[in-house]
């Protein structure tokens, strides 16, 4: 009896960290040792895909056999013999390694456009992006539909720029319709730097095709014949495929010289970025591209009047192109329907921090914060208290347990102070003190700041300073009305989106954590025992055994005591390292 037998490795960044290149040599290894492949009967093939999207769960695998699948988690090299002789050889699946609540909690929320071929289809083999249903969207335009056809069903979608600031693509793209040039281009906008984001980097890992796709209906929606991919160096496997994709792309006459015989020229280039944050900008990435330094302009002209080398330039990020070909192919209602009123369609957010189930996620606009902390993400890790989410990256803010239900879409959390941004999502627990997470992300953006206008330069290595000096223990009664007042400066006065989002994250925790604050000025105390400088360890004496752990671990010398007998901390020589607290198996050790 014959078998088709398909298996597909998560080979996305998550997998491959995993350990997914090792999982595949293993299947290779012991398929052939099985005979399988080359049998008659039973034909196999092995399949890396990208992202599957619960990364806690890496390496998930797929055992594809008659149509009927089985995913396993949490895969490693020496699991996979089993696998081959007991699943697939003898047709009885290992139960104990496929998925369970948890993988279909994670999925039974989501709505996937973007990411509805990611994880499923081979990303370096542009026949499986085919085989979907890829490029009939260019088909569609190129043949049977005008430019200005083209942007009317874009804006009927309501899609909006999924970059951050939530501009709608309709209307980018009709203002780059109307610009007059001899000369227009397209820059897809994969510089994505936000910590704990990685959503543009997944998607191109996964799905680069689409990305190329969506350019190309841009590039005819605006009159443009070339197209920049702006991508930063520190995305090796992204780069590889993507440029892989763009040389299977221009075989299959999808870019070049009169694509499908329509007369419209159309390629794309690969500029790599080197890591500045900034250069997330618009202004500032075309100005890398140029050769210049990254660094912003002000604004008018906007880049789609006066762009790239001075002609309109029509700049969107990956996510916002991926979702055009689906858009094309099944219609602007079709998209519509997922959302809310002025929030259409899908949002794919980088779920991190501390909850259950980290990973990349697609869900509708105006789900609700406890839906993807609590039903998809699985709740908060170790069953501890839920206490913020950080949205938009260090340009966005932080929203307090409280609001837990609010919506998420662009309008609801502007409204709290903070964004939906790029999509970076990172859930904060009872052990993050806030004042300290403010300081983190000012550290980032003050670092990130090009320095080209004094208000981000300066303001932001103020409040820093002032964030510094407070976890330090040496706050002053009126450092909460300079942060604010700062901040508010900064925002009002900065160059660029850069210095006028980064004091979001103080503003967000002064607003709904105020009292951290105040505990850390007035009583020199950290509520959440994460300022160093705010602690004290002491030892209590009726948990004491006098093992002498901690004495023989304190690089300071600070602890004292006779064996079996209670120990002290010389507060004097105490350098708060938490060396004692870490080591003591019996609770002796108390931080505070």
């Amino acid at each position: 009896m014959k078998a088709d037998i398909k298996i597909k490795v998560c080979m996305g960044t998550g997998g491959v960290a995993a350990g997914g290149a090792d999982v595949i040599r293993a299947f290779k290894n012991k398929l052939k040792t099985a005979g399988i492949k080359a049998s008659v009967e039973r034909h196999c093939s092995l399949h890396k895909v990208g992202c599957r999207g619960l990364c806690a769960k890496d390496v998930l695998v797929d055992v594809i056999i008659d149509g009927n699948k089985t995913t396993y988690q949490d895969i490693k090299p020496d699991m996979v013999s089993g696998i081959v002789k007991e699943h697939i050889i003898e047709g009885n699946p290992i139960i104990d390694w496929t998925v369970g609540d948890e993988y279909h909690n994670f999925h039974r929320k989501q709505i996937k456009v973007v990411l509805s071929d990611c994880g499923d289809i081979d990303p370096e083999d542009i026949s499986a992006y085919i085989a979907v249903g890829g490029y009939e969207a260019t088909k569609k335009v190129l043949t049977s539909m005008t430019p200005e056809e083209t942007i009317e069903v874009i804006k009927k979608s309501g899609l909006r720029g999924r970059g951050g600031a939530g501009f709608p693509t309709g209307l980018k793209w009709e203002l780059g319709r109307k610009a007059q040039s001899e000369q227009k281009y397209i820059i897809c906008n994969a510089d994505e730097g936000d910590p704990g984001a990685f959503m543009d980097r997944s998607v191109v890992e996964g799905n680069p095709h689409a990305v190329i796709e969506g350019m190309i209906i841009g590039a005819y929606s605006i009159s443009a014949d070339r197209g920049y991919v702006y991508i930063r160096a520190e995305y090796p496997l992204a780069v590889e495929r993507l440029r892989r994709a763009l040389d299977q792309a221009r075989k299959n006459k999808f870019l070049g010289k009169n694509i499908l015989g329509t007369g419209f020229d159309f390629d794309i280039k690969i500029k790599l970025g080197a890591g500045a944050f900034v250069c997330g900008e618009e202004t500032a990435l075309i100005a890398s591209i140029e050769g210049q330094r990254g660094m912003p302009r002000a604004k008018p002209p906007y880049p789609v009047q006066k762009g790239l080398w001075g002609n309109p330039t029509v700049i969107n990020n990956v996510e916002t192109l991926a979702n055009i070909p689906y858009i094309i192919r099944k219609g602007a209602e079709w998209f519509s329907s997922f959302g809310t009123e002025k929030s259409k369609g899908t949002k794919v957010f980088a779920l991190t921090g501390k909850v259950k189930n980290t990973g990349l996620i697609e869900v509708p606009m105006g789900i609700s914060l406890r839906e993807i902390i609590y039903d998809i993400g699985g709740g908060i890790e170790g069953d501890r208290a839920f206490k913020a989410v950080q949205t938009g990256g260090p340009s966005g803010g932080c929203i307090p347990a409280e609001l837990i239900d609010i919506k998420v879409d662009f309008e609801s959390l502007a409204q709290v102070g903070s964004i939906v941004g790029s999509g970076g999502m990172v859930v904060l627990d009872e052990t993050d003190c806030m004042v300290n997470i403010a300081k983190f992300f000012l550290e980032f953006t003050q670092s990130e700041s090009c320095g080209k206008c004094t208000p981000c330069r300066v303001g932001t290595k103020r409040l820093l300073e002032i964030l510094e000096r407070i976890t330090s223990g040496d706050g002053k009664e009126d450092d909460i009305e300079l942060l604010e007042a700062l901040s508010n400066d900064i925002k009002a006065t900065s160059l660029c989106g850069l210095g006028q989002t980064a004091p979001n994250p103080v503003l967000s925790t002064i607003k709904y954590f105020r009292h951290e604050y105040d505990a850390h000025i007035k009583d020199k105390k950290c509520p959440a025992k994460v300022c160093k400088h705010l602690l004290a360890y002491s030892i209590i004496d009726e948990f004491c055994k006098g093992c002498g752990a901690c004495k023989r671990v304190c690089p300071a010398g600070a602890i004292t005591g006779e064996k079996k007998k209670a120990h002290t901390i010389d507060p004097d020589l105490c350098i708060k390292c938490g060396a004692c607290f870490e080591i003591c198996k019996f609770n002796a050790v108390g931080k505070g």
